[in-house]
């Protein structure tokens, strides 16, 4: 018998073309997950990332509230275009503590993944308030409400919490200072500045709507945006990966 004919058993008998399917999607499975359970972790760390501050993750639950994950990806793909358009690739431990992540899977608009001090926080104002006054051709809505809405951060401490518990590590003094490090971080004359600081590295503590009157959504969206990207030092892989 050739091996042909061997094969035609498989095809006239449906019973055991099923259990050879079912074989080998078994076998298949057992090589993609097994690994996942010797592996400490499947992510390399990389220096410098950290949890979001309350300011921060304020202005990231208001960017998930408008869409903005809807026409703006967050995840530069190791391709040469996209590295000289964007900057280095983006690493698996930048999205490590985001809940969901926002890589995307369509870009209307530019990526977002380096934005962060990219550009001036008035740029990023006028920007969201009137996409056209900056980029003519944009299809972009415009957001000027977020300026005037003062920041609902009365629940920030439960949010942070709630991320603690999915594995963020947030620890009880970031989650009991939460509220006055979220005000510190959009006034830069506050006295817990240098506390907040000590928390959250590399953190930019700065009136960011231009209203030191108050904390508005547009204070806590452009401070999450300015550090988009920032908090990783690419110069350690940029030498090895050879992508400048």
């Amino acid at each position: 018998m050739s091996l042909f004919d061997k094969h035609a058993v498989l095809e006239k008998n449906s019973i055991l073309l099923l259990v050879g399917i079912l074989i080998m999607v078994a076998i298949g499975g057992m090589v993609e997950i097994l690994p996942l359970f010797y592996l400490k972790s499947t992510i390399e760390d990389a220096k410098g990332i950290r949890p979001y501050s309350p300011l921060e993750l304020a202005g990231r639950n208001i960017y998930l509230r408008e869409g903005c994950y809807n026409c703006h990806s967050q995840m530069v793909r190791p391709m040469r275009d996209e590295i000289e358009r964007y900057g280095h690739f983006s690493l698996a431990a930048e999205s490590k503590y985001d809940h969901p992540f926002q890589w995307g899977s369509k870009r209307t608009g530019p990526d977002l993944a380096r934005v962060g001090a990219k550009y001036s926080d008035q740029w990023h104002r006028e920007h969201l308030s009137n996409p056209r006054s900056i980029v003519p051709g944009s299809i972009m809505p415009g957001y000027p409400f977020l300026a005037k809405n003062e920041l609902d951060y009365s629940h920030i401490a439960d949010v942070m919490r709630t991320n603690q518990l999915v594995g963020v590590p947030y620890t009880d003094e970031q989650i009991t200072n939460a509220v006055a490090d979220l005000r510190a971080q959009a006034n830069p004359d506050d006295k817990a500045v240098d506390a907040m600081l000590k928390r959250y590295p590399k953190a930019v503590a700065r009136d960011f709507d231009g209203d030191v009157a108050k904390v508005s959504e547009m204070d806590a969206l452009v401070a999450y945006l300015q550090m988009l990207g920032t908090l990783v030092d690419f110069k350690l892989y940029d030498d090895k990966a050879n992508l400048r």
